[in-house]
């Protein structure tokens, strides 16, 4: 009986510290269309989404790449449709960039906007140097992480399972020292 309301007690404690650590998942987004979805630095760009609803509005973020970190989106000819537009800055560098939006209702909506070098339009491969070639990366990469056995030697390892397993039977005993009070 005690170790069931011991128990009970721990789960109800997880349960409760764990609420407010709730994690926000991808699918509380709703898309953002962005269009042209790859620009240059100095580009217009334009977005658009459904989550603001019927006549609604919203606020955009475009403070990653650079851009104002507030713009207005408003309803167009389609009643649902909420439409704003920012400023690629001159001195963004090129890569891609998270721009958020948060309507009146509460919803919100992300999309990625790829900023390029050149005057194309679309982005570049890769940064270009002049007078050198750029060529693929090779070999495998070097993060500098390795085994966790690794320089353990089997004296640390036998030790280590010696410790877990006396750990487990002293627990047991202590478990069936406490509950097994009335048995003969």
């Amino acid at each position: 009986m005690r170790t069931a309301r011991v128990l009970a007690g721990a789960v109800l404690t997880i349960a409760v510290a764990g609420l407010p650590c709730a994690p926000a998942f991808a699918g509380d987004f709703e898309k953002l269309e962005i269009e042209p979805s790859a620009a240059t630095s100095g580009a217009t760009v334009t977005v658009s989404t459904l989550a603001c609803g019927k006549q609604g509005v919203g606020t955009g973020d475009a403070s990653a790449v650079g851009g104002p970190s507030a713009f207005q989106l408003k309803p167009e000819t389609h009643k649902e449709l909420v439409i704003g537009q920012f400023k690629i800055p001159d001195v963004a560098k090129a890569g891609t960039y998270g721009i958020g939006v948060k309507c009146k209702n509460g919803k919100e909506a992300t999309g990625d906007v790829v900023v390029g070098t050149g005057g194309s339009g679309k982005p570049s491969a890769a940064p270009s140097m002049p007078g050198k070639a750029v060529s693929p990366p090779k070999g495998p990469v070097k993060t500098g992480a390795g085994g966790t056995s690794e320089g353990s030697g089997t004296s640390e390892i036998i030790a280590g399972a010696a410790v877990l397993a006396t750990a487990a039977v002293g627990g047991t005993l202590f478990l069936r020292r406490r509950s097994g009070g009335g048995r003969a």
